[in-house]
């Protein structure tokens, strides 16, 4: 299966299904010198793992990772950083129903289409639990970046028609988003947010959402003009995360309807370097970073697997129904935040290897 591998210079490349032994990330580019241990990917990773709050599926998997590789006394080595995640809650029997039906809103019918045959077990590889492996290795991009004065966090800014007040990106605390378990910002947003959550999971329902992030520190010249632009390759990422279906950045779709005095963003000093007074461009201009800060958004649809009965047809095209059995959650905004930002730092990390390899260190 082609297309597992992300990065050009910083690498990614993830193995394993969701009721298979487990996960294996392979991190490639990562310089050597850099203290790394397991105590490191561990926020992240709590972040994301399942179980973690009422609003999430309560699948109970420890997410603990195993560093077998590129890392000796203590710092990396410069050789692929192996990571091993194990699987220890699988009900694989919760899935039986599935096998010769379609899940509506899964890859199940595409699979099949594509190979002739799929682990219907869950999601197979198409399930959301192969983020763990990204989480990992953006918790590494993140620490390079940290040393070059990067910061990335992300955060729920809407949930259905809930959507919070922010009235800078860039102030947007970890701490803040940590707060409440729909990280949110907004804390009166994000009770709404809750309330709504958990009335969508008593109808055996579902609710999609914006995840908004931001990265401060990154210097003007990060990217490409042409067919490797920044903004491309965010995109990318993102809409390579399961359950993504949108992607923006800066003004985003609000430039369809604004003039372009209204829309540019103009430049003044701001001290020692140049800048913009607004940044509706958030943060890149013809696919280069512009030293303001990136902002971005990325729209996560409702959870597709639903205990309530929807219509579908078997493998042989027989009208059926199908409620998917299972623990999954009612939204996904909650931990789509740290599978966001894991994309983000390693696009971020990746451009910055590439300028450093091309151009040198400002």
């Amino acid at each position: 299966m082609a297309g597992n591998t992300f990065g050009t210079l910083f690498r990614v490349t993830t193995s394993g299904v969701s009721h298979g032994p487990g996960y294996l990330a392979i991190i490639d580019g990562c310089p050597p010198g850099l203290p790394l241990s397991v105590e490191d990917l561990l926020p992240d990773l709590q972040r994301r793992r399942p179980g973690q709050s009422a609003l999430t599926t309560q699948r109970d998997e420890a997410d603990l990772p195993e560093i077998w590789s590129g890392v000796f006394e203590g710092v990396t080595d410069g050789t692929p950083i192996g990571i091993l995640f194990r699987n220890e809650d699988q009900r694989s029997r919760d899935y039986s129903d599935i096998r010769d039906k379609y899940r509506p809103g899964h890859a199940d019918f595409t699979f099949d289409a594509k190979y002739g045959i799929r682990d219907y077990r869950g999601g197979g590889r198409s399930s959301a639990r192969e983020s763990i492996c990204r989480v990992a290795a953006g918790a590494i991009a993140k620490k390079i970046l940290a040393g070059q004065g990067v910061r990335i966090v992300g955060y729920t800014l809407q949930v259905g028609g809930i959507k919070a007040s922010i009235s800078d990106p860039a102030t947007v605390t970890l701490e803040q988003v940590e707060a409440n378990p729909v990280r949110c910002p907004d804390p009166a947003s994000a009770e709404r947010m809750i309330r709504l959550i958990e009335t969508v999971r008593k109808e055996c329902d579902s609710i999609g959402g914006i995840c908004e992030l931001v990265a401060t520190g990154v210097p003007a010249g990060w990217g490409e003009p042409i067919f490797d632009k920044l903004k491309a390759d965010l995109a990318k990422g993102l809409l390579s995360l399961p359950a993504v279906v949108g992607f923006e950045y800066g003004a985003g779709f609000a430039v369809a309807t604004a003039r372009g005095s209204d829309n540019n963003d103009p430049f003044v000093r701001k001290g020692s370097r140049i800048g913009t007074e607004t940044n509706r461009h958030g943060g890149i201009l013809g696919g280069i970073s512009s030293g303001e800060p990136i902002v971005l958004r990325a729209a996560v649809k409702p959870t597709s697997s639903l205990p309530r009965p929807q219509r579908t047809v078997t493998r042989g095209g027989e009208p059926t129904q199908i409620a998917t059995r299972g623990r999954h959650d009612p939204c996904l905004l909650p931990r789509a935040v740290p599978m966001v930002e894991a994309m983000v730092a390693l696009v971020l990390c990746d451009h910055a290897l590439r300028q450093r390899g091309q151009c040198g260190l400002p």
